[in-house]
């Protein structure tokens, strides 16, 4: 299961460290508005429900700090091959292509231990910032 802050879920973006980071500032800054997870590697193995349009995250940064509540606007599932420029360009990490996208996450996955194949389910989310350290959120979960 993910830890929960103040009965939210947490999300935290990347591998620690230094690509934890930017993405975590690409969030912030409102470029980057999406993320991409495996429905067997993040959420099944995790014993987690994919979420929901509307509900609030906490977003970690690299030190394990909460730096902002983020909330789900969009949930679709759908086999890697078909992941959308729409989606991949809402991920705001400079993709050139669907192709592009594809041959970082594989990468990326691959890195962590995981083999993706073109019918692999992938989770994407698309989300907003509705809060940092010291603000209301504006919405409700």
């Amino acid at each position: 299961m993910w830890p929960r802050r103040d009965g939210l879920r947490t999300m935290e973006l990347g591998t620690p460290g230094e690509m934890r980071t930017w993405l975590t500032d690409l969030t912030l800054s409102g470029r980057k508005q999406a993320t991409a997870g495996l429905l067997a590697l993040d959420y099944e193995a995790e014993g987690e429900e994919v979420e929901r349009v509307g509900e609030h995250l906490i977003l970690v940064g690299d030190s394990g700090e909460s730096v902002a509540e983020l909330e789900i606007t969009r949930v679709e599932l759908m086999p890697f091959a078909e992941v959308s420029w729409e989606f991949a360009e809402a991920e705001g990490e400079g993709f050139r292509s669907t192709a592009d996208w594809r041959e970082a996450h594989r990468r990326f996955w691959s890195d962590v231990g995981h083999t993706v194949a073109g019918d692999s389910i992938v989770v994407c989310l698309w989300y907003r910032v509705v809060a940092q350290p010291g603000q209301r959120s504006s919405g409700v979960t």
